[in-house]
């Protein structure tokens, strides 16, 4: 049996996918993977190639809509299924799940698989301009991919809701709604709190507007105004997304001294052991992998009650769920750690119990492998 697993970038395959992919060689099945950037000699592959992967580089605009790539795309992916005789389809994001399912349909693949990790632009905010331009051209083009999928994953139920009432899933359709992608729990294990009396805070993620960062920073120079000694961190690259934070944005932060930003790194465990507490203000999500990796370590969550994000939190249980948007509502959540450092260890350690009960990686993946009929259930 074979199966592709199809992305738009292709680190996501190692560090988003790379235990699920894992747990298809451990039962036996001939695993093949495809993205952007997947030349030879790129140490993403060479890290697939090591355990077994047959790597596929294939062009596609991650953003963009460049109606002439996106058939590049759809036809390099019916080639790709076609050639090597592939049994199932995987893919996650959006023009993975939807050029994929498409061209693997076309071209006979018995089961094709969408996981739906996040709604991301296209849903979030107002619906005008080019963000509703883009909203009507993806919903548009789910429904029409996802009438010829054959199972599809959620990874949170608001997202599974959406979608069945916009319509842009056939009543037949077998869907599953899993926690998230996961957190290995071994690999994200405990950390004991940083031993500095001042607080750490910590965001990670990519340089988006819809991730919450100027809320974040808006909350950050507030708190600094208040507590001096106070620090935040931000973790994450620029990206080309039409909703990004211009570098020169975040320069001016710095500049002004409100946080500390480390840029893109390939292992935020440090950056997480060296925080009190997580923040991820997000305007929308699919399941934070990087919250799932926070509570992993011990660390208490301040979120927001988005979807998505209010699944990993027990509001004044492990942490803290903010309004979208509410800045102040974040300062509360911030500054209540500070006058009751105390939360910190005791919701830090909730998290930690709740990612080993609800999120460990293996329970997630076996839900998912059973969802496909790989293995019993």
């Amino acid at each position: 049996m074979r199966i592709v697993l199809v992305a738009s970038l292709a680190e996501s395959l190692t560090n988003f996918r790379g235990e699920l992919i894992q747990s298809f060689i451990d039962v036996g099945i001939e695993v093949h993977v495809a993205a952007p950037s997947l030349s030879p000699g790129a140490s993403v592959r060479q890290t697939l190639e090591k355990k077994g992967v047959v790597c596929h580089n294939i062009a596609m605009q991650r953003n963009g809509l460049n109606p002439l790539c996106d058939i590049r795309t759809c036809y390099q992916l019916y080639r790709l299924v076609k050639l090597h005789k592939i049994d199932i389809f995987f893919g996650y994001t959006a023009k993975p799940v939807i050029w994929g399912v498409v061209a693997s349909y076309y071209a006979g693949v018995s089961s094709r698989v969408a996981l739906i990790t996040g709604l991301g632009y296209a849903f979030t905010g107002k619906a005008r301009g080019l963000r509703g331009v883009i909203q009507k051209i993806a919903k548009s083009l789910y429904k029409y991919s996802l009438r010829k999928a054959s199972l599809v994953f959620f990874q949170n139920p608001d997202d599974l809701e959406e979608f069945t009432t916009n319509g842009l899933l056939p009543r037949d359709i077998r869907t599953k709604v899993v926690n998230g992608s996961g957190v290995d729990t071994g690999n994200f294990a405990k950390a004991p709190l940083p031993s500095k009396a001042t607080i750490n805070y910590l965001l990670i993620a990519r340089l988006l507007g819809d991730k919450g960062i100027r809320e974040y920073v808006a909350a950050a120079r507030e708190i600094s105004n208040r507590y001096p000694e106070t620090q935040f961190h931000l973790v994450g690259g620029l990206d080309t997304n039409p909703n990004g934070i211009s570098e020169g944005e975040v320069k001016s932060w710095l500049q002004q001294g409100i946080v500390q930003w480390r840029g893109a790194v390939s292992d935020v465990r440090p950056f997480i052991s060296d925080s009190h507490v997580y923040v991820l203000p997000s305007y929308r999500e699919g399941t934070p992998r990087s919250v799932l990796e926070a509570m992993s370590m011990g660390r208490a969550i301040i979120t927001t009650d988005a979807p998505g994000c209010r699944e990993t939190v027990v509001d004044g249980d492990n942490g803290f769920l903010v309004d979208v948007q509410s800045v102040e509502q974040l300062i509360t959540a911030m500054e209540r750690f500070i006058q009751q450092p105390e939360l910190i260890d005791s919701m830090g350690q909730r998290s930690r119990e709740i990612a080993c009960e609800k999120y460990d990686v293996h329970r997630v993946n076996d839900e998912m492998l059973k969802a496909m009929g790989i293995i019993k259930g």
